[in-house]
């Protein structure tokens, strides 16, 4: 018998790199600190969490339960860890975990997961941008109140809530806002 004839195949393509990015910003860490870790289970959330954000870029929509499926013809070991089978990666898992986020609070989460990588890769926040184009109010504008404190306010806070249509086709929008940092 040949050493070829055991030999096994495994695609990782582009995913490796997802993997290692994810690694490189801690978010299985991240995400099992605020989660916990249940030693009777045998992935941990994080780990989950990352299998679903490497399913997610690599181009697969499928229902919950045909998810391990993605895993099948992929090196899971080199992806998510030593010891995870794709039978692990089952929808009754997916679905506590997707629970246990949403209590924990995916903004929260994201938040920490963000000010992580900024800390890790020392990124500058002297500067940001907000594009408030979709955003939309509804109720009674202060500017039709009083017209004449309308520059006093626009002068004390750089955006000023106006009348218009932020997606206006004739460009006559009203709404004024100017960028600050933060």
């Amino acid at each position: 018998m040949s050493p070829t004839s055991k030999a096994e195949i495994k695609n990782i393509d582009h995913l490796g790199i997802v993997a290692g990015l994810i690694d490189e910003v801690g978010i299985v860490e991240i995400i099992n600190s605020k989660l916990g870790v249940d030693s009777r289970e045998k992935i941990t959330a994080g780990v989950l969490v990352k299998a679903v954000l490497i399913n997610g870029l690599g181009f697969v929509s499928r229902p919950l339960y045909l998810f391990k499926q993605f895993f099948d013809d992929k090196a899971i070991e080199l992806l998510l860890g030593e010891g995870v089978e794709s039978n692990y990666l089952n929808d009754d898992k997916i679905g506590r975990v997707m629970d246990d986020l949403y209590k924990y609070g995916l903004n929260n989460l994201f938040i920490e997961i963000v000010l992580s990588v900024i800390k890790k890769f020392k990124i500058d926040t002297k500067y940001s941008h907000l594009d408030a184009t979709s955003f939309h109010l509804h109720g009674k504008y202060k500017s039709e109140i009083n017209q004449e404190k309308e520059e006093e306010i626009t002068k004390e806070r750089p955006i000023f809530i106006t009348k218009g249509y932020s997606r206006d086709p004739s460009g006559k929008r009203k709404a004024q806002a100017s960028p600050t940092p933060l």
